[in-house]
């Protein structure tokens, strides 16, 4: 008889291949080894930001009794938030539109059991962030991935709306995009609102927008940001530190309720954030996170050294053969592979301790991902082995 419930075993079955590859790859075995290129997560190969460890340390020490004792959505972090996000996307947020989480892993989770039931369908473009799935399925709900359109994966707005059907309940959009690197300009955006509402009204339900935008404040060029929130009422935004703190150990992101929706319906679910929370596992940041947000939000990561990696793995592997996606924001670089096997390829690397994310974990073969976290060091290191590995044929 089995023990494990449908939902997880789901799970499991759409998480295995990053599974496999985290605990029993070549990676897996190397990944930790003194000299490995490693340009697979978004993890920290330097140490961490000095201001970071200062405001977590200062937070530390109590300043009452009631320093460590439970915390909800703290009034004082929902504040600083409504001015500070509100100024920075240009809406008029209040308090109460932000749940306080751990990550935007958390908010995400909160967003899907705040307005999902069982059997919903959520659509999201690929290649896509891999855990959108596996959690969908964790909470009894349906994913659906449609493709971006190639080769500058743009949102397809036509596969999106072919793709609603009675039970599509929200829509993800991840911007800036993981793993692609792309920034969903306004008028795009402003026609999948349109779209989206247009088929809620022919539905009869509400289709939600999930805007995930951890990677929000790592643009390129001066590139510009517009939020979905800021276009379609019915939108939830996930955020997370994680990112521009280069810190994914230390969880701390939002969930926010756009301040356009409808006044009773957003009412309605600044009253439910709670009660979601509290279902899910009381999962709110620990008090030092949220004591040291005001002050952890003045930081980032330095965006000018992620600029001069991906300007010089540029230069260097389209000569070579590898189709390069210029990303306009995250810290991600997307290829495709040259002529050859992908896998043929990636063990080539592999063979010279140089690790990228495969793409066949994102439904997307053909291509990989690097991580511009990884040291300059690595970078110097890894293009004579990328380009070597290109070379060699068959």
């Amino acid at each position: 008889m089995p023990v494990v419930s449908g939902r997880v075993n789901a799970a499991a079955a759409a998480f295995a291949g990053v599974r496999d590859f985290y605990f029993s790859s070549r990676y897996a075995e190397r990944r930790l080894a003194p000299d490995v290129c490693d340009f697979t997560f978004g993890n920290p190969h330097e140490m961490p930001l000095e201001g970071m460890v200062g405001a977590l340390r200062d937070k530390l020490t109590p300043r009452d009794k009631n320093w460590f004792a439970y915390k909800t959505s703290e009034r004082e972090a929902q504040e600083f938030l409504a001015e500070a996000v509100g100024r920075e996307l240009e809406l008029a947020f209040e308090p109460a539109d932000f749940a306080l989480t751990t990550g935007a892993f958390t908010a995400i989770l909160v967003a899907f059991h705040l307005v999902l039931d069982a059997g919903d369908e959520v659509i999201y473009s690929e290649p896509a962030w891999f855990c959108y799935g596996p959690m969908l399925l964790g909470a009894n709900c349906v994913p659906a991935g449609v493709p971006l359109r190639r080769p500058n994966f743009d949102l397809d707005l036509a596969a999106i709306e072919a793709r609603i059907g009675p039970k599509t309940r929200m829509v993800i959009v991840n911007t800036p995009h993981n793993p692609t690197g792309r920034i969903y300009d306004r008028d795009t955006l402003r026609e999948l609102g349109e779209l989206l509402d247009h088929a809620s009204k022919r539905n009869g339900r509400r289709i939600f927008l999930l805007a995930d935008e951890p990677y929000r404040r790592l643009r390129f060029d001066g590139r510009p940001f517009v939020s979905p929130a800021a276009l379609y009422p019915w939108t939830l935004i996930s955020y997370s530190w994680g990112k521009v703190l280069l810190a994914p150990g230390q969880r701390l992101g939002y969930l926010a309720l756009s301040p356009l929706m409808l006044k009773e319906e957003r009412k309605a679910l600044q009253e439910a954030l709670f009660s979601a929370q509290m279902a899910l596992g009381w999962c709110f940041p620990n008090a030092v996170m949220q004591y040291a947000m005001a002050d952890l939000d003045k930081l980032s990561i330095d965006q000018q050294a992620l600029g001069r990696r991906r300007d010089r793995l540029m230069a260097a592997l389209a000569p070579a053969g590898y189709g390069v996606l210029e990303p306009e924001g995250t810290f991600y670089l997307w290829s495709r592979w040259p002529e050859g096997n992908p896998q043929v390829l990636w063990n080539r690397l592999a063979d010279r301790d140089v690790f990228v994310m495969p793409g066949s974990l994102m439904n997307a073969p053909e291509y990989f991902r690097m991580c511009l976290t990884a040291s300059d060091r690595m970078v110097d290191r890894a293009l004579p082995a990328l380009i070597e590995a290109a070379d060699i044929r068959p």
